[in-house]
């Protein structure tokens, strides 16, 4: 069996191709797409993760001009709250709305005006995210009835998103099964069922893969020399001079992280891993910032290589500075330490505070910064990596990661999280969150450290996503504030809360985190000294596009479900401007 007879869907089917994060079925999809076009076949691409210019930037990429055969339904614009583009072959819908979405598409096809229509739909994940099992009966009432119409359907779904059976119930109204997979450096495709072929396995020969883009920050600015120099003298406080301060309630980014792992339990986690220990490795860079004396004192106070108990002593001191910022309080375990494997506890964890006995470890941000600054600091060039052992979220009083020099083999299976386990930590953070907001109820508060973080540790958890390159995770955290946004505001209704009272409140509550200086004043929202873009700034002399990923997605959730309503950034501080502002539409 060749490739190119699975890339040409037959009449009256609707093929499912599933597989993990990461695995090609995009890449697949597109290539799909390009065969139908050049077959002169009318093809409705919907989009749910990208919009449709970046589709047409991949497919230009692939070899494909401009064709008056491809037509889209932009599922995924409005749904985060982005600009949508004017394009006449383009129909907007919002995938947090399966009824939006049957009518656009609808609509779409009556434009081709052909009989024949081939519907790709890149992917069932995004609308799975809001509607859980009803993307199951969306697949049996629309998309297969859109098949049997004498059309062919390739819908794609992300293992690991969602629960078991619904895949299993996904794949028993499927008339094909397709999944992909990754194994050592090629792709596999394993055709489970598909009309008129024997199940087989195909392989695509490595030279397809790409490798994924996890680092782009651009140039950096001088801003961003000036004010790392000054942070490294010690004037961080001087240099934000945030007017609210520069402390954050911890509950804000751990409800955006969290929100963002719904979309994608198994890749995100990795992703945040390699993204943070790739964060602190660049101080490397930033270290002749610092004057002469701080160099000096560098010289000889770091080691060669951290590769003995005691030198590891020396970095633990380093690693004090997130006590400042009240992260956690750090402890070096020099007596359970030995060389080439070194532990560290952490009290009062922000992370992982208020998840106690969870059933999982919470840990993303401690770890892989050590990490990172071993592989700063050291005066050789090795990967070092850090892995939880214990965590408040596994019942312990206590988080500890181990950290080594090299690769460590649970590492992976510690980062990727389950389903069920996710949603379980999401429903703990909306329950506190409405509870404050109904009834007034405390967050989250820590014995000794209290409930703030400095402003600081808010690039690592919410700023490095807008600085990745890495579109998935930047579509994960859009989207997890879209569903979040829309959990709250439908929490609300149902308390009896009027539209107006439920944005004051929330409006209220992040005025309260502090996430910057909030207001609504008719169709505007501002917000000045925002935490998340906060740091995006410097990073770059100049972003083109805003970079308030989880803010937009959760304002727009919110609005979306109390007032239907749809809010998009029109100005970001991360573009340049001095306050990050959204117009509701």
């Amino acid at each position: 069996m060749s490739l190119a007879k699975i890339q040409e869907p037959p009449d009256k089917s609707l093929i499912l191709l599933s597989g993990t994060p990461g695995a090609g079925k995009s890449t697949f999809c597109h290539q799909v797409v390009i065969r139908n076009i050049a077959n002169d076949s009318p093809v409705i691409f919907v989009t749910s993760e990208q919009s449709p210019n970046e589709v047409i930037g991949l497919l230009r990429g692939m070899g494909i001009g401009e064709s008056g055969g491809l037509s889209f339904v932009d599922a995924f614009s409005e749904t985060v709250g982005l600009s949508t583009a004017q394009r006449s072959d383009t129909v907007n819908a919002n995938c947090a709305n399966l009824n939006s979405l049957s009518i656009a598409i609808t609509r779409q096809k009556d434009k081709v005006g052909k009989e024949r229509v081939f519907l790709v739909f890149d992917s069932l994940t995004s609308p799975y995210l809001f509607s859980g099992a009803e993307v199951v009966r969306f697949m049996r009432l629309f998309l297969s009835k859109f098949a049997a119409e004498g059309n062919s359907v390739l819908a794609l779904i992300d293992e690991g998103c969602g629960k078991e059976e619904d895949l299993v119930a996904m794949q028993s109204i499927a008339d094909g099964i397709l999944r992909m997979e990754i194994k050592e450096s090629s792709r596999i495709i394993n055709v489970v069922k598909y009309p008129k072929l024997e199940p087989k396995t195909i392989e695509i020969p490595p030279a397809g893969i790409q490798d994924k883009k996890i680092w782009d920050m651009g140039v950096r600015s001088p801003e961003f020399m000036e004010d790392t120099s000054a942070m490294m003298r010690g004037r961080a406080t001087e240099t934000l001079n945030r007017g609210i301060g520069n402390y954050v309630n911890f509950f804000w980014p751990n409800f955006a992280f969290w929100s963002s792992v719904l979309w994608d339990p198994e890749g995100f986690p990795e992703m945040t891993y390699e993204m943070n220990k790739k964060h602190s490795a660049a101080m490397r860079e930033t270290l002749s910032l610092l004057p002469w004396y701080m160099r000096l004192f560098l010289k000889f106070f770091t080691p060669k290589s951290f590769d003995n108990v005691k030198n590891m002593k020396k970095l633990a001191r380093i690693g004090r500075i997130w006590e400042q910022d009240r992260c956690g309080t750090l402890e070096y375990l020099e007596d359970i330490s030995r060389t080439g494997e070194y532990y560290f506890r952490v009290y009062e964890n922000f992370e992982c505070y208020g998840f106690e006995n969870i059933g999982a470890t919470m840990a993303s941000l401690f770890p892989p910064l050590g990490a990172g600054t071993c592989k700063a600091l050291e005066k050789v060039e090795r990967e070092w990596n850090a892995v939880e052992t214990k965590c408040i979220g596994l019942g312990d009083p206590y988080c500890e990661f181990k950290l080594v020099p090299g690769e460590i083999g649970e590492l992976r299976a510690s980062l990727e999280k389950d389903s069920e386990v996710v949603e379980r930590i999401h429903k703990r953070l909306t329950e506190r969150l409405t509870g404050f907001l109904i009834n007034g109820e405390a967050l989250v508060d820590r014995r000794s450290l209290g409930s703030d973080i400095h402003v600081d540790m808010i690039a690592s958890v919410m700023s490095v996503p807008a600085m990745s390159g890495e579109r998935r995770y930047q579509t994960a955290w859009r989207m997890g504030g879209v569903k979040s946004g829309r959990k709250v505001g439908e929490r609300l209704l149902e308390a009896g809360l009027s539209g107006d009272e439920s944005i004051k409140r929330v409006i209220d509550f992040m005025n309260y985190c502090k996430v910057g200086k909030v207001s609504v004043d008719n169709r505007i929202i501002r917000i000045e000294e925002n935490c998340e873009s906060l740091w995006t700034k410097p990073y770059t002399v100049k972003w083109e596009e805003p970079k308030c990923l989880f803010t937009t997605g959760f304002l727009n959730g919110l609005f979306s479900a109390v007032k239907n309503r749809h809010v998009r950034e029109i100005k970001c501080i991360a573009t340049g401007e001095p306050y990050c502002e959204w117009e509701i539409y």
